[in-house]
């Protein structure tokens, strides 16, 4: 097929847009692929809609090769499901609501689990139905307090979501290997440099849990791994490895000081070696105890105190996942104000227990672990606090920052960190929603037997903009081949009648080899023409120009910016083949 420019549905732009951030966004709004239409939301534009089924095409072909069976269910839905599973309400304000004529609860589906299962439950009763993978590719609704990114981070996205259903354990953990194993294939035919993490489940539920992330510097997700041991995982996921418990016998005993002026970790440290305690003291040595609120939803606010090494930061993201489905927040002076045994600057563990506030504590805090903390009033600290005599925390918390040079949980190295964006995520959800359901077919024994369900998730708008910041160059976008929106960007860069004809004979010969053809067949400078080839970003351009009078086109390569003459005479046949090339 053979698309003219002159007749595209097309805009490109020689300025960046005012609110882009990285350059996928930059790119693909100059380039004429997406239109912004609200914060988080993007109309498709021909190149753009191009793309995007092409990264479908990739995504359906693997999910068929496993076995897959493509349904489309609805994006509005009715509440009830997710009141039974609780969603309605642990998905707090990303959820999409609304009312229809007759008052109804709805919403716009964040994700599926709950329809696939009653799906499921609808159509099949026995154990010879099983196993089954059903999947879907459809725009999903999530309110995102903080769009961002075009769309690498928008409020209404494509996904492929699928869903698998067994009778046992053993079958899920095959449905779950077939789906890494198809997340891989997809992203190695779609040139994706990415890395496999350990993840935490959310408000999805469930088990194991992996997430696949493109390597990217502007990505929002943040992982660690193991350079001797090949250990990954999602910073959400790390779990810090706890020294062994300390003997207590012969410890010294705690003793409290004062210490004005010294309502910061800094401050205290620099009281802490100027009081001559007998060792030279460090912010590793105090025990940060920082207030939050927690509220289950549909439940009252709480307190609880976090207790963290003093050289750490609690990280939001570790400590909401570790909270899920908790609400978290930080205490407002209203708070402080109601409770006044909470003496800023200078909380302690006793304080906290002997008012009642549950107190969950970072897994150094081991027993025997001996801390320099708050005394629960103005200027005064305690020396030698032990953590399992002095005080005893309600249990351990994963939410202080991980850095790197931590050592790594499977105790083989150390933790190094990069950015990633997330393009994939795998679930054993288990009996979750199952369960929830009622899912149950009769067995080979005659006897109900409960299905066991996964859930695999693919961003497949999102991949969009991952490619383009993975394979963009200084001049624009570079799609590689199979995602490209064109096979081939034939550029007519010469006035001539001879050349023109030339081109048109060309693009018929390489629309007759099957190749999707774009022909700049515009009124335009050849230097307007490059300009927008490049940044466009067809993986295969060829230039009619001067060397027509010699017999000769160019054929470029916009991945590696190599070039050459080809013979007319076997134009066709050389730039087919080099278009096909993966």
């Amino acid at each position: 097929m053979i698309t003219r420019l002159s007749h595209l549905f097309l805009r490109t732009l020689r300025d960046d847009p005012a609110d882009a951030e990285v350059p996928s966004h930059k790119l693909l709004v100059r380039a004429g692929y997406v239109r912004r239409v609200a914060p988080g939301v993007y109309s498709w534009l021909p190149l753009g809609l191009r793309v995007l089924r092409n990264i479908e095409g990739v995504v359906r072909d693997e999910m068929n090769a496993i076995g897959g069976q493509e349904i489309s269910l609805p994006a509005l839905l009715p509440r009830e499901p997710y009141e039974t599973t609780k969603r309605w309400t642990e998905y707090g304000d990303a959820l999409f609501t609304l009312k229809d004529r007759k008052d109804v609860d709805m919403l716009l589906g964040p994700t599926h689990e709950e329809m696939f299962a009653l799906t499921v439950k609808g159509e099949y009763n026995s154990y010879k139905d099983l196993p089954v993978v059903l999947y879907q590719i459809q725009t999903k609704y999530r309110d995102e307090e903080r769009p961002r990114a075009g769309i690498l981070r928008g409020r209404e996205f494509v996904m492929k979501d699928s869903y698998s259903f067994d009778l046992d354990e053993g079958g899920l953990k095959d449905a779950y290997h077939a789906h890494r194993e198809a997340y891989q294939r997809i992203f190695s035919r779609l040139g994706v440099s990415y890395v496999i993490v350990a993840a935490t489940s959310g408000a999805m539920g469930g088990s194991a849990s992996e997430e696949f992330l493109a390597d990217s510097p502007v990505g929002e997700d943040t992982y660690v791994r193991c350079l001797e041991s090949g250990y990954a995982a999602n910073v959400e996921a790390v779990v810090t490895p706890a020294p062994a418990p300390i003997p207590l016998e012969g410890l010294p005993e705690a003793v409290v000081y004062e210490t004005p002026e010294a309502p910061t970790i800094a401050t205290l440290v620099d009281w802490a070696n100027s009081a001559d305690l007998g060792w030279t003291v460090t912010a590793a040595d105090t025990l940060k105890n920082v207030m939050v609120k927690t509220r289950l939803p549909g439940g009252e606010w709480e307190l609880l105190g976090i207790g963290i090494p003093g050289d750490r930061e609690v990280d939001e993201k570790r400590l909401e996942a570790s909270l899920e489905p908790a609400e978290v927040a930080l205490l407002d002076d209203a708070d402080f104000t109601a409770n006044p045994f909470l003496v800023k600057g200078y909380i302690g563990p006793r304080g906290l227990q002997a008012n009642g506030v549950r107190f969950l504590v970072d897994p150094r805090v081991g027993t025997g672990t001996r801390w320099i903390t708050g005394a629960d009033a103005h200027g005064r600290h305690v020396v030698d606090l032990v953590a399992g005599r002095d005080f005893t925390p309600d249990g351990t918390i994963e939410a202080a920052e991980v850095r790197d040079g931590d050592p790594s949980p499977d105790g083989r190295g150390t933790l190094v960190s990069a950015r990633g964006i997330e393009i994939g995520h795998i679930f054993q959800l288990g009996y979750k929603y199952t369960d929830a359901f009622e899912v149950d077919v009769l067995g080979e024994n005659g006897k109900p037997v409960r299905l066991i369900q996964g859930s695999y998730g693919v961003g497949v708008s999102r991949l969009v903009a991952v490619i383009a910041e993975q394979w963009h160059d200084e001049k624009g976008l570079r799609w590689p081949k199979g995602v490209s929106p064109f096979d081939v960007h034939l550029v007519i860069a010469n006035r001539d009648d001879t050349a023109w004809s030339g081109a048109e004979e060309l693009a018929a010969a390489l629309d007759a080899q099957g190749l999707e053809v774009l022909l700049d067949d515009r009124k335009a400078s050849p230097g307007v023409k490059f300009k927008d080839s490049e940044l466009l970003g067809v993986s295969t351009v060829v230039v009619v120009g001067r060397g027509w009078a010699d017999g000769v086109v160019e054929l470029r390569d916009r991945i590696t910016g190599e070039s050459r003459e080809v013979p007319v005479a076997d134009a066709a046949a050389v730039i087919a083949a080099a278009a096909r090339a993966r």
